[in-house]
This record gives C-alpha cells, sequence and structure tokens, in this order.
C-alpha cells in the first residue's frame, strides 16, 4: 500500500462543497455587476441627449419655452428637435421610448431623463438622471 497515490473520495466530496459554496456566494455577486453594466449604457446614452438638450437650450436662448422637449425621445417632434435620428438611441438594452425627458430649465441649461428599460434583455427598474448628473433609483 506505500505505493498508493491520490486523494480520498472525502477529500474531493470537501473540495466540492467549497467550490459550490464560493460559487454561491459568487453568483448573486456577478448578476449585480451585469444589470450596473446594462444601466451604463442608459447613462451613456442620457448623458448625449442632455448634451443635446444644453445645445438646444444654447442655441435657443433662456426665454424660450421648452416644453415641446418635454416626452418620450420616439416622439418625432423630439428627437428631430434634439438633433437625433429615429435609430439613433437604440442600443442592446434600452430603445429610444425608453428615454422621457420630465423637465428642461433654461437657467442654469439642464433637464431631467427619466429611463425605463423595455427590451426583453434590459435590467428591472426606473432611474432618473437628475439635473446635477446623478442617477436616482424611482
Amino acid at each position: 500500500m506505500k505505493g498508493r497515490k491520490g486523494f480520498t473520495l472525502i477529500e474531493l466530496m470537501v473540495v466540492i462543497l467549497i467550490v459550490g459554496i464560493l460559487a454561491a456566494v459568487a453568483v448573486p455577486i456577478m448578476r449585480g455587476r451585469i444589470d450596473s453594466a446594462k444601466w451604463s449604457e442608459a447613462n451613456a446614452s442620457a448623458g448625449s441627449i442632455r448634451t443635446a438638450v444644453r445645445a438646444y437650450i444654447a442655441e435657443k436662448g433662456p426665454l424660450y419655452d421648452y416644453s415641446g422637449l418635454i416626452g418620450t425621445l420616439d416622439t418625432l417632434a423630439i428627437y428631430t428637435e434634439l438633433g437625433f435620428a429615429s435609430s439613433d438611441l437604440a442600443g442592446a438594452y434600452f430603445n429610444q421610448a425608453d428615454y422621457d425627458v420630465t423637465s428642461v430649465v433654461a437657467d442654469p441649461p439642464s433637464c431631467v431623463i427619466s429611463v425605463t428599460s423595455t427590451h426583453l434583455q434590459g435590467p428591472a427598474g426606473t432611474f432618473e438622471l437628475q439635473a446635477d448628473g446623478d442617477w436616482v433609483k424611482q
């Protein structure tokens, strides 16, 4: 029996148990990272919308009536006024209709954008990009 080398069945089962526990802990952490990555797409698109609104305000001036910019970005009048095409904001997890401009302020130039994914594989929930650049969960 001196020549036999290897692991016993108990040792192998202990290793499998430890790997299973580590996997059970790691999966929820990774799932949160996936949703965070999906929301980064919305962050980039909402930043583009906010930049377009600021440029529009700079062009029209502070006394202009900006109520025509309030609404969803799939509305023809809104996305053409901001300089977007009909599919510019379509991404992997968010569609153009998922972005909603809820308020526009001329002085200082800013806006609030609400984002809710209607895409099949999109993340759940609604976030709002505040005028100061912070994301707030609704």
